[in-house]
């Protein structure tokens, strides 16, 4: 392997498509530590386009499709093993999210994964903590992006809380300062606004308590930026500096008129909203200071691609958590996962899968498939489906959730292909293969350990597969034999082709 391959093997990147900003930052991994060698942000407001009725204008798609492009010349050739694109909460409230992120991944190249708030406060924390020295003691991290404000307290590099509440930047300018217009009134609304939105979690932040304060991400770098060019400090930002920065602002009489040293132009039409959240947040938690990092999603995102064996550690703990509080049979599922996986073992040549990348989320379904049996046998697979797409599952994003949802939602009875229409066409494909493993893995273990299960030997057709049994077992099992018989009607509706054979046939 040449020194130039070799060093891009090494290659890492992360792109946060944001609801103001798109960044994306490019870096090397050293052993075992993160070297950045290139970042690039561009100011795109996703969020500004997302209208009343919930739908991103046709002007905000093409402007987020166009910066994809740019970044795509960078990402080039790059392993997707090694590229995270993840979008926040412009995409997360947005209608016609897929219809941006088919567009958006066919310039980019690689799957656009939205993820949920609590994930997003996740990652940002892992991005800030290993920007930081690694001391004892709790921290208390602020991140006010465009459409929503992430708050972690998190020991170390171990997040112990995490929020995400409906406020940013972009969504405050926008409600409070629609017309443009600075007045103190307007501020203060904002700013009251921003309070009632953190009563839901100042008592339990409050009594979990924190040795330090520390903020990422635009806002309050612009903010600390603007109180060094003032001289009024050297770095952060403290409660008293906040106000003059406060009395500052208010000097100014439209968004437009905005002429902040230490503000970027592209930064300043917006700065106002996030202020009055970094107000509402030191009036509200008793911050006197805090300390800017440079760490935020991206960094986090970069982390998480390096740590992946803790990333699955992190969906392995809610994988787990959740099958113990639905009360699933868990050696039921182990059968079922280990039946799926030795099908996977034969199909993944022939359909072009790394074994190894979707072994995991075949045996995540495995174990999740039966967790609606807590609520109701009736329709359990589709209650399963309702309770993973609907819960906040940390270390998944949002189509991990859907696409897992899925599975537990197509693992018995009707197979409908037209339902993972809602997952990435980037992941679509792969995901209905692994429902067509998880369903046979499911039939084939009916009998809950009554009689031992043969591996079938699994052949790859052009519409399906072929599954061939040894001799006799089929006529020895009549109940499997019938339930496979219907397992071919399903498959057939679904335009998708099984065949079963004996090894007595010819």
């Amino acid at each position: 392997m040449s020194e130039h391959a070799a060093q891009r093997e090494q290659l890492l990147a992360a792109v946060d498509i944001g609801s103001n900003s798109f960044h994306m930052v490019i870096a090397q991994e050293l052993q075992g530590d993160i070297r950045t060698l290139e970042k690039r942000g561009q100011k795109v407001q996703l969020g500004a386009g997302l209208g009343p009725d919930g739908y991103l204008s046709a002007e905000a798609c093409q402007r987020g499709v166009e910066c994809l492009r740019e970044f795509a010349q960078r990402l080039q050739g790059m392993d997707p093993k090694r590229v995270s694109v993840l979008a926040t909460n412009a995409l997360r409230a947005a209608r016609n999210r897929q219809q941006f992120i088919d567009q958006a991944e066919a310039v980019l190249g690689y799957p656009i994964e939205v993820i949920s708030g609590r994930e997003e406060a996740r990652l940002i924390y892992l991005g800030v903590s290993h920007t930081l020295a690694d001391d004892r003691g709790r921290r208390l991290v602020i991140d006010i992006g465009g459409g929503s404000t992430e708050f972690i307290i998190g020991e170390r590099f171990e997040p112990l809380e995490l929020e995400s509440l409906h406020m940013g930047c972009v969504s405050f300018t926008r409600r409070f300062f629609a017309d443009g217009q600075i007045t103190a009134a307007a501020f203060d609304e904002a700013v009251a606004a921003a309070r009632q939105e953190l009563l839901n979690i100042e008592s339990n932040y409050k009594r979990q308590g924190w040795n330090n304060v520390v903020g990422s991400s635009g806002t309050i770098r612009a903010a600390e930026q603007a109180i060094i060019a003032q001289g009024w400090a050297s770095e952060g930002v403290s409660r008293q500096n906040l106000k003059k920065l406060r009395k500052l602002m208010l000097n100014f009489a439209t968004t437009d008129d905005v002429d902040l040293p230490g503000i970027k132009p592209e930064r300043r039409q917006v700065f106002i909203g996030g202020l009055a959240i970094l107000q509402a947040a030191f009036d509200t938690l008793d911050i006197q200071h805090l300390q800017y990092s440079d760490g935020a999603l991206r960094e986090g995102a970069l982390w998480d691609l390096v740590g992946r064996s803790s990333h699955e550690n992190v969906r392995e703990r809610v994988v787990n958590s959740l099958a113990e509080r639905f009360h699933v049979d868990l050696s039921q599922a182990q059968r079922v996962a280990h039946t799926a996986t030795a099908l996977l073992r034969q199909a993944a040549p022939d359909w072009l899968m790394s074994e190894q990348a979707w072994q995991s989320w075949l045996n995540w379904g495995a174990h999740l498939h039966e967790i609606g049996l807590s609520l109701t046998h009736s329709g359990f697979h589709k209650h399963g489906a309702y309770l993973l797409q609907h819960s906040d599952l940390l270390g998944f994003t949002r189509q991990g959730q859907a696409a897992l949802a899925m599975l537990v939602r197509s693992h018995r009875r009707k197979f409908r292909i037209e339902e993972f229409d809602g997952i990435s066409q980037q992941w679509r494909r792969q995901f209905v293969r692994l429902a067509m493993l998880l369903r046979l893995a499911v039939l084939l273990n009916h009998s809950r350990g009554a009689h031992e299960v043969p591996e079938p030997s699994l052949q790859v057709t052009e519409q399906g597969l072929r599954l061939t049994f040894p001799s006799g077992w089929l006529s020895e099992h009549p109940l499997t034999a019938r339930d496979l018989a219907s397992e071919r009607d399903y498959w057939a509706a679904a335009g998708l082709e099984l065949l079963i054979s004996d090894g007595t046939e010819e």
